[in-house]
């Protein structure tokens, strides 16, 4: 169709994926498949741990069921294509099938930094603010804290994705990549983007800046907090009470500004793939067994209602 630009717009995209060498796009059919599988698992069976133990019934895991939630819808945007791409030879997307999968994936990631924010702040209470904990924290105001990560995150992903898919896409229609990304497509763009990159740049920096701010202040407070902690012991298990949401945050963050930091100049596809697969694929993975893997409630919830179950039957 023609556009305001006077270009021909592109109705359908192809997705190049990792490799064409078919005994590789088998190799990476079997290593998706099983990290798919153990990312559903471990994060639906992390969500029906806490939903069956009344014990987990705190904001904290609260948000570590929302935060595997998230992370279950985030992996399934991303890894049935892969999967699709690695055993079929037709890798063409449609332009609405690309703007779908751009849009989820852009409100899914806006969210986890809300949901993220809202978790290092769930722990500045707790560990700043112990004996008012119960009360600042009510399951209402953790209820309305995680509709609006929600609110938030799809709100960003309407700007983000209505910014993106405004551009007139021309010439080729090859992504050098295995989803709907920003600098793929920027690249295929037949007009100026440097409006679009500056809006890019706000939405995300913006986003990206109050999340981290909020993040990086709740820790202050917490390591200030430790500091006054005399006993070794007591220290200790203030920090470990927080660990599981370092590291997470550590590997979420660090993933995204490695690539979304670079100047366009700077991007090359072998590189924007395998570094996108820290935040697409590895994190969702890697979450559940971050919160369940040194924390003792967990394994005592997991080994009481197993308990429960083998009981029962």
């Amino acid at each position: 169709m023609e556009t305001e630009s006077n270009c021909t717009q592109l109705t359908s995209f192809v997705l190049v994926g990792f490799t064409t060498d078919p005994i590789l796009r088998i190799t990476f059919f079997l290593l998706f498949l099983i990290s798919y599988t153990l990312t559903l698992t471990g994060n639906l069976g992390l969500i029906t741990l806490i939903y069956l133990d009344s014990c987990l019934h705190t904001p904290m895991y609260f948000f570590v069921a929302n935060l595997s939630f998230l992370d279950v819808w985030y992996t399934s945007v991303y890894t049935p294509r892969i999967l699709s791409d690695c055993i079929s030879e037709n890798k063409v997307i449609s332009l609405a099938g690309c703007t779908a999968q751009f849009f989820f994936s852009a409100g899914l990631a806006y969210s986890e930094c809300f949901l993220l924010a809202i978790m290092a702040y769930d722990r500045y209470v707790a560990i700043c603010n112990p004996l008012l904990y119960a009360t600042a924290m009510s399951k209402k105001l953790c209820i309305q804290m995680v509709i609006g990560s929600y609110i938030g995150g799809f709100a960003n992903a309407i700007v983000h994705t209505g910014n993106t898919f405004r551009l007139c896409f021309c010439g080729n229609n090859v992504i050098n990549h295995y989803f709907c990304d920003a600098p793929p497509l920027m690249n295929m763009a037949c007009e100026d983007t440097q409006v679009y990159t500056l809006i890019l740049a706000t939405v995300v920096g913006c986003n990206v800046l109050a999340t981290t701010g909020l993040t990086l202040g709740c820790y202050m407070g917490i390591v200030a907090a430790i500091l006054r902690i005399h006993s070794a012991a007591g220290r200790f298990k203030a920090f470990s009470t927080c660990s599981a949401h370092l590291v997470s945050v550590s590997l979420f963050y660090g993933s995204i500004l490695l690539m979304y930091s670079r100047p366009s100049s700077q991007h090359t596809p072998n590189w924007d793939k395998a570094n996108a697969l820290f935040y697409t694929v590895i994190n969702p993975l890697v979450n559940p067994l971050i919160y369940s893997m040194r924390n003792k409630d967990v394994k005592k919830g997991f080994w009481k209602v197993l308990g429960r179950f083998i009981a029962s039957n």
